[in-house]
């Protein structure tokens, strides 16, 4: 009779077999190793090492390619992919796109795999002087915006058309400005509200990685990044920056990715549940926490003490594609700042003497930073910008152009206002035709600068040229200069009819300053 093997030898067999590529386990012959092609954003790159064990874990390999997140969502056409799997930083954007196939293709069964929020790594003396100005000592994206658009923060952030962490950051800015506390709708989009946090944005990039290496190399002419809290706890460890970042998490909430893992194709369910379930085993969780600092799933791991910090609130993500892309196409292009040129028509007619004119004073105070509401700090003039303030009345009184700089400059705009040199007739439609002989000038001298032109009057025309003879003059004018548009800002008695067609002449729109405050108004103005 023989004798069955000791139980060492069978274990050294098996040990064998597990270090070739034809088994995934001992005594388990009839699996066979699976490769899934997989999309994935290129934030997982950090995840390599451990997909090695995944392999041998599981017997199932990740075939990554690699793409910036906003650009994986796009390359995901609902009911045609290309790939087994897709694994992002976050799919909301992809949600969005599916939503809009209206059932073209079934919504593929998705499984968050670990979580970081966006949130923003700042100098340890610029956080000390952004919680001296927030109020109760906790910083809002508003805060941050108006320490950009002031000058005192500048940061580094992704690129939003192409990447999540970026998108991401400018939807909790956005929301912020929004002041409705819900998810983004088109009418919350508003250009202007965020030139001022878009002065700020001195770095960009199209992934965190190529961003992370970017700040390093101008950390001393930053103040700040904005980034996945991974990303900055990880920078912060590597020893690289000449003085670690405090993180803020903005007391108004953040977006938070949650790297859902996408089984596009059906057919491949097993294989699927053998990789879902590896993620997120505690083990797993572990070395996710321990490898990239992002957060683990649920309270089986113990978290690392940098991990603690209380998030709050996720904030809403829009519901409709067209916000995002209008939000982002408002933003523009990170790498070609092009700083705003308003030029501001403003009536000194007798009929503005007292209290419409101290409005008047006190709206441009808020513009120049008195205003420190939430809202205030999305629409005060901001580093950069270009002003042109015209008095009139009979004829153009007097005009100052104004390059926003810091306070001096933002002071002589307020002293210009303050004049008292009011006259006793209305010239509506010459001084009108006078800013855009002015806004020629910009145009030809700074191509592609946006330019527009705020009318605030009280009253109606009574001297000068007529409206029809604006009209006139106007459509002869060079396209580019047609394309400046025009809000008119209501005051008293001023003809609204006129003051509409005007404004729809020119592609801007009439606000009636008659129904609300004198600065409210300008803030709408403000918000495009």
């Amino acid at each position: 009779m023989r004798r069955r093997p000791h139980r060492r030898v069978v274990l050294a067999l098996c040990l064998a077999l597990l270090g070739t590529a034809t088994a995934t386990a001992c005594g388990s012959g009839d699996d066979k190793p699976t490769t899934l092609r997989v999309l994935a954003s290129s934030e997982l790159r950090d995840m390599a090492p451990l997909l090695d064990d995944l392999r041998r874990d599981t017997g199932v390999e990740l075939d990554m390619e690699y793409r910036a997140t906003v650009d994986a969502g796009d390359g995901l056409t609902p009911g045609a992919y290309h790939h087994d799997l897709a694994w992002l930083a976050s799919d909301r954007y992809f949600q969005l796109r599916l939503k809009e196939s209206h059932g073209a293709a079934d919504k593929p069964l998705a499984t968050t795999t670990m979580l970081s929020p966006v949130v923003v790594g700042v100098k340890p003396d610029t956080a000390r002087a952004l919680r001296a100005r927030a109020k109760g000592g906790q910083v809002s994206w508003a805060d941050i915006a108006d320490a950009a658009a002031a000058g005192s923060v500048r940061f580094g952030m992704a690129d939003p058309e192409r990447t999540n962490s970026g998108l991401s950051a400018l939807v909790g800015v956005a929301t912020a400005a929004a002041g409705t506390g819900s998810a983004l709708r088109a009418e919350d989009i508003s250009c202007d509200r965020l030139r001022g946090f878009r002065t700020g944005q001195k770095v960009t990039a199209e992934s965190s990685a190529e961003l992370r290496e970017e700040f390093i190399a101008h950390q001393d002419e930053l103040d700040a990044l904005i980034t996945y809290e991974s990303e900055l706890l990880s920078l912060n460890a590597g020893g690289r920056l000449h003085e670690k970042l405090e993180i803020i998490y903005p007391k108004d909430g953040m977006v938070l990715s949650d790297y859902p893992l996408l089984l596009l194709d059906p057919a491949k369910r097993d294989a699927y549940d053998k990789v879902v379930a590896w993620l997120k085993s505690a083990s797993t969780q572990q070395k996710i926490m321990e490898r990239t600092l992002r957060r683990p799933l649920g309270p089986q791991v113990r978290r690392d003490p940098r991990l603690r910090a209380d998030i709050g609130n996720a904030l809403y993500f829009p519901d409709q594609r067209a916000v995002v892309d209008q939000l982002v196409e408002d933003y523009g292009d990170p790498r070609s700042p092009t700083p705003n040129h308003v030029i501001f028509l403003l009536d000194f007619s007798t009929s503005m003497r007292g209290a419409r004119v101290a409005a008047l004073r006190s709206a441009f105070a808020g513009l120049s930073g008195a205003d420190t509401s939430a809202t205030g700090k999305f629409v005060r003039f901001y580093q950069g910008e270009r002003i042109t303030v015209m008095r009139f009345g009979g004829r153009v009184l007097a005009e100052r152009d104004v390059t926003v700089g810091g306070r001096r400059d933002l002071r002589s705009v307020d002293s210009f206002v303050a004049a008292d040199d009011f006259d006793d007739s209305t010239a509506i439609w010459s001084a009108l035709d006078h800013a855009y002989r002015k806004a020629s000038g910009i145009v030809r001298d700074h191509p592609g600068q946006p330019v527009s032109i705020v009318l605030m009057t009280d009253g109606e025309n009574t001297s000068g040229i007529t409206f029809e003879e604006f009209r006139r003059r106007y459509a002869a004018r060079a396209e580019t200069v047609r394309s400046i548009p025009t809000f008119p800002l209501r005051l008293g008695a001023a003809d609204t009819a006129e003051l509409t067609r005007a404004a729809r002449t020119t592609g801007g729109r009439v606000v009636d300053a008659g129904a609300r405050s004198l600065p409210d108004a300008f803030k709408e103005i403000r918000g495009c």
